[in-house]
């Protein structure tokens, strides 16, 4: 088969690899429909995500038709059509019985033995595509992928719902719904969201629909912020603006009830923090940049809230911790636990509540996707969201 493949620092090819096969009873084969390129798929493209191996298959937000199921596997049946959760989980262990998906104990077959355990005191949960940190699993932008644990994960999608609606779902849009979830959203909260991307959009969208009475959104992208704005967003471009300031002007001097960092590790602008970041990153005593997150924690109001759905991989430097202590702030992060999600955020698809398709930039075949990750990381004005379609001849 076909398989977008890392060999590096923004070096991502288009391979003909095996085919997989079924390995575990519980397994199943998937023949992918559509697939797309996520933010944090940029973290490995720009490698700052350690253990990736070349020839490792990418893409952790896919969704197919069921070709082949393991003898083990009596909720699916071939021809369904699903979609996948980046996250891998057993649905049997302690963190999957509190419906805790993303700190499943048994899909990283690491185990305590892998780097992440040293990182972070405790083994990470199997992705799909994203480095042996997380277990090494072969990733979605193929034609072609092997699930584990399949009898947990898939959520079977009506066959009159189109791709293009319910694709999100392996990821950003339960990522940007428990982002705002995290924030403990009251009737008539305000809650700044710094990031405009697909996660942040999400988050935006969410948080409105929750009842948040002003979501401000903060990039500096002005197509990115004009789609912040048409989902019912104030906004404020960090280019020409004091952020902090803007936000205490348009909360009367409070500051926002609740902050979402859609940002992470990678965080960009020129602020004297930032450039602090970029030096220490630059001799390896750093390996975030954390200059969002300082931000939204000076900025968020006492006693607010503070939800991180941006990835962060390491360690940084000038954590304001005594901001946090003294404010009373509240903050809630992790991985995102998909699989809790699903029949709501599926039903509120299918209802018209929620909005998956305003964001999507770009419609590229498989064989385009290193142009999709270019496009993606050097050109994201103009490129919100990528999806790449196996056997698809023309872009659009």
């Amino acid at each position: 088969m076909r398989a977008l493949t890392w060999h590096g620092k923004k070096d991502v090819r288009v391979d003909t690899v095996p085919d997989p096969e079924i390995v575990n009873p519980r397994d199943a084969i998937i023949k992918v429909s559509s697939t797309a390129i996520c933010g944090s798929d940029l973290h490995l493209y720009d490698g700052v995500i350690p253990t990736m191996r070349p020839g490792d298959i990418l893409g952790h937000e896919f969704m197919g038709e069921v070709v082949e199921v393991g003898k083990g596997n009596t909720r699916l049946k071939k021809g369904d059509r699903v979609v996948v959760p980046f996250v891998i989980a057993c649905g049997g262990c302690f963190f999957c019985q509190r419906q805790q998906f993303a700190c499943c104990d048994n899909s990283n077959p690491a185990g305590k033995a892998d780097i992440s355990h040293a990182l972070y005191g405790h083994h990470m949960c199997g992705f799909f595509g994203y480095s042996h940190l997380t277990g090494g699993y072969a990733g979605g932008q193929a034609e072609y992928v092997r699930v584990p644990f399949s009898d947990v994960g898939p959520v079977v999608v009506p066959d009159d719902m189109e791709d293009d609606k319910a694709l999100f779902l392996s990821d950003i849009l339960p990522t940007g719904w428990m982002a705002a979830e995290n924030c403990e959203i009251e009737e008539g909260d305000t809650v700044a969201v710094w990031g405009c991307g697909p996660v942040g959009l999400f988050a935006i969208q969410s948080a409105l629909i929750m009842g948040a009475g002003q979501v401000i959104a903060i990039d500096h992208y002005p197509h990115r912020l004009e789609l912040a704005k048409q989902i019912g967003a104030s906004v404020v471009n960090y280019c020409n603006t004091h952020v902090y300031e803007a936000l205490m002007d348009m909360t009367g001097g409070i500051g926002p009830d609740a902050v979402i960092d859609a940002v992470g590790l990678e965080s960009h602008g020129f602020a004297p923090d930032n450039l602090y970041d970029y030096a220490k990153q630059m001799v390896m005593l750093e390996t975030d940049r954390p200059h969002v997150l300082r931000q939204a924690l000076y900025a968020c109001r006492k006693g607010g809230r503070v939800s991180v759905p941006g990835v962060y991989g390491g360690f940084i430097d000038k954590f304001p911790v005594g901001a946090f202590m003294q404010k009373g702030l509240t903050m809630r992060t992790g991985q995102t636990h998909v699989q809790k999600y699903l029949p709501q955020l599926l039903d509120m698809i299918r209802e018209g509540k929620i909005d998956t398709t305003f964001l999507i930039s770009h419609r590229l075949p498989l064989e385009a996707g290193p142009e999709g990750y270019r496009k993606f990381a050097f050109e994201q004005n103009e490129t919100t969201k990528v999806i790449l379609k196996p056997g698809m001849e023309n872009a659009r």
